[in-house]
Order: structure tokens, then C-alpha cells, then sequence
């Protein structure tokens, strides 16, 4: 791996180091400048590192401002957590699960119940499907999750939104310890809609709330 990319690597995973603690805002410019002075990196790489980003559409290169966070929105959130469902259902189909993944999975799950993490849920995810051989499949849902991470990480202390992200993780498990993968798809499928639903039902709540404050403004 080349120097640049090591670098670029960096960058990335401090950005998503902030994404991951709140600390990346919506509508947050990124200023080059800073992030150098911040990481120790010139701005090569920064840049190449934030194109990447740009294409998994975390961010939105604006004119004359610069890398900008990109803002939620109903369908965007509809058209990522049916893609990401699709994508891990074809890769759990793929897999094949020994003896030691079942075991992560339950030792994850169980972590899961007891800490309500969003690092905790997603991890659980990628092991659900890491055994998948398409490389590119995997690499393609991780891109996504990383936006994903915005539209949940409102949530991150709301124990509600991880009782319903969590109700059928042991379903789910169950029938892949019966060697029932087409039970298992379809389980994971309906859990990433349920999310979806709570996730437009709290974005109108919130919407609600922004025009209610401005109504009371004017």
C-alpha cells in the first residue's frame, strides 16, 4: 500500500472517528486547513480521502465552500436501508457459518442487548455477513453504512430504537443454527424495514418539531 493511501486511510478513519461521537454535524463544513493541522496531514491525501467520502455520498462538494455534510432526507433514507437490506440478504444467503461464527454472533448479540451501542449494532451486521466471498458486495455495504451512521446516530441513546433494532437478532440466529438461511433473509430484511419506519417516523416528528419552534419564532 502506497504511502498516500495510508495516509488517505487516516484521514478517513478520523472522520469517522467524528461521525461515530456526533462531533461531524449536518451542514458542517470541512475545513482543509484545520483537518490538516488536526491529523498532521498535508492536503493531498485529505482530499482524496474526502472524495471517497463524497462518493459514498457522506459528504457533498458545495462551490465556493468547499466538503459539506450532506443533509438527511426521507428518500435518501428509504433508498439506503432497502439497499443495505438487500445487499446483506444476498450475502448471508452466500455464506456458509461454522461453529466459532455462530458463537461471535451470540456473544455479539448478547453485547448488543446489554450496551445498546450503535458500534455494537453494526458490528453485529458485519459479522452476520462477513463470511460473504464477494469482496466488493462487502466493501459496498460498508461505504453505505458509513452515511447510515447519520440517520442513526440521533438515536444513539434512545433505548427504544434499540429494543426494535434488536427484536429479531435472535430469530434471526435461530435459523441459522437450523441451517434455514431463506428464514434468516427474510427476518433480516423485515428488522432493517422496521428500523426504517421508526427512522421516517422520527424525522416527521422532528420536522414538526423545527416548524413548530419557527412558527413560535415569528
Amino acid at each position: 500500500m502506497s504511502q498516500i493511501s495510508v495516509l488517505r486511510d487516516k484521514v478517513k478513519d478520523h472522520l469517522l472517528g467524528q461521525i461515530e461521537k456526533g462531533e461531524l454535524a449536518i451542514g458542517k463544513t470541512i475545513n482543509l486547513a484545520a483537518l490538516s493541522r488536526t491529523i498532521g496531514i498535508s492536503v493531498t491525501p485529505i482530499r482524496e480521502a474526502l472524495s471517497q467520502l463524497e462518493q459514498a455520498r457522506v459528504i457533498n462538494a458545495v462551490p465556493n465552500r468547499g466538503f459539506v455534510v450532506t443533509h438527511l432526507t426521507k428518500t435518501e433514507a428509504r433508498n439506503l436501508y432497502e439497499t443495505i437490506a438487500q445487499l446483506e440478504v444476498i450475502a448471508l444467503e452466500s455464506s456458509i457459518f461454522h461453529l466459532k461464527d455462530m458463537e461471535s454472533l451470540r456473544v455479539q448479540e448478547k453485547k448488543l442487548r446489554d450496551e445498546k451501542s450503535l458500534n455494537k449494532r453494526f458490528e453485529f451486521h458485519r459479522l452476520l455477513v462477513k463470511n460473504c466471498s464477494n469482496s466488493i458486495l462487502l466493501q459496498t455495504l460498508d461505504s453505505l453504512k458509513v452515511r447510515l451512521r447519520f440517520y442513526e446516530q440521533g438515536f444513539a441513546k434512545d433505548t427504544s430504537f434499540f429494543d426494535l433494532a434488536n427484536r429479531q437478532n435472535e430469530a434471526i440466529l435461530q435459523a441459522i443454527q437450523q441451517d434455514n438461511i431463506p428464514t434468516a433473509a427474510l427476518i433480516l430484511k423485515m428488522n432493517w424495514m422496521t428500523v426504517l419506519d421508526y427512522v421516517h417516523q422520527k424525522m416527521d416528528e422532528n420536522h414538526g418539531q423545527s416548524v413548530e419552534n419557527q412558527n413560535k419564532l415569528n
